[in-house]
């Protein structure tokens, strides 16, 4: 397995066990219990979701690169289509999706597609600038549209969603991963495949900026926040203070963006600096070989995972630990079936249906 793809795939492997944390919490309720836990799977909240995004990013430059060298405009072309027929497909399946898990992915992660496949050509700078475009589009639009329009926010459930005008806002402004701005995770991911992550001096360059980035954003917010709160003369309610100067993923302003495309970053480099140098340890690999089983896992853990937790009675009754210990306990079972599953296969169950269907 070749060392940088093997360093992706086990970030691919980490981004989905969070997403599966973050989700078993979500519909097993897990609002009561140890704090420390309660703490420890806030982390994965719009982080984990992401990651994946990102990588999803470096995966169209890695699938265009053998074009860019050769600057072969048919191949460009051949590629363009691929992506168009995955971004086509993945809108499909996600919608149908939504009628068993209403925070699904593959609808959204189906518009970054088509992002994606016409940023292809852009240099490097422009897809920094476009990823900063796309970011602000955010907060401008929040100037003309109320981004609470039709969300319970109690129940998390959103009204009118089939209707035209229901899905276009919950796509592209207030779902909950809208194209404006999550596109900007893949549209800086392509960039950040474009850079030399193997080599040491690029590795320790991106973390470090990471680190400052991510430590900037989130001790300058926090402490906007308990500025904002003790100067009551600002006229800002709590839940208002809350609302504009949060990194958390709802809403998904510019400085949850910035502190998740740098956590993004840092769990990149420091997955492919890891692996580098610890080709042999048999835990890595098949870590690895669950990264690459990232599209089979996810429709899994949404069929087999949350539709056991329903048969069980555990829906939105359930303490942290016993929520934390099921997603734990799925992501070791997706480890074991990974590793048997690619014995015998190149490719996951529905990765080798999705191939077939694009080709």
């Amino acid at each position: 397995m070749n060392n940088r793809i093997a360093g992706f795939d086990l970030a691919r492997a980490l981004a989905i066990f969070g997403m599966i944390i973050v989700n078993f919490k979500i519909v097993m309720g897990g609002k009561y219990g140890n704090s420390f836990l309660m703490t420890f799977t806030e982390l994965f909240e719009g982080r984990a979701s992401a990651l994946f995004v990102v990588l999803a990013g470096m995966g169209i430059t890695f699938l265009s690169r053998h074009s860019q060298l050769k600057k072969n405009n048919f191949e460009k072309f051949r590629i363009q289509i691929s992506l168009f027929k995955r971004a086509i497909l993945l809108i499909g399946l996600g919608y149908i999706f939504t009628l068993i898990w209403p925070a699904d992915i593959l609808h959204f992660y189906g518009f970054y597609f088509l992002v994606g496949l016409v940023s292809i050509k852009l240099s490097d700078k422009n897809l920094l600038r476009l990823t900063i475009a796309i970011i602000l589009t955010f907060p401008v639009l929040m100037f003309f549209i109320d981004y609470g329009h039709g969300w319970n926010w109690k129940t998390l459930s959103y009204q009118n969603f089939w209707s035209l005008d229901g899905i276009l806002r919950h796509q592209f402004f207030n779902g909950f991963h809208p194209v404006f701005p999550w596109s900007a995770f893949l549209v800086f991911g392509m960039w950040l495949g474009r850079q030399t992550l193997l080599e040491r001096k690029t590795q320790k360059l991106l973390f470090l900026v990471a680190l400052s980035g991510l430590v900037f954003i989130e001790a300058s917010f926090y402490g906007l926040r308990l500025f904002a709160i003790d100067n009551s003369e600002f006229g800002l309610l709590n839940d208002e203070v809350t609302f504009l100067f949060s990194t958390s993923i709802i809403p998904p302003l510019p400085q949850y963006m910035i502190s998740a495309v740098c956590s993004s970053m840092m769990i990149i480099v420091a997955c492919v600096y890891i692996y580098q140098n610890n080709q042999q340890s048999y835990l890595l690999k098949c870590l690895a070989k669950t990264g690459q089983l990232s599209l089979s896992i996810y429709i899994a853990h949404v069929i087999l995972g949350m539709g056991l937790i329903e048969l069980l009675g555990l829906f939105d009754t359930s303490s942290i630990e016993i929520a934390f210990l099921s997603a734990i306990s799925f992501c070791i079972l997706s480890i074991v079936f990974s590793n048997v599953w690619l014995k015998f296969f190149k490719l996951g169950p529905f990765e080798i249906l999705f191939k077939k269907a694009v080709s």
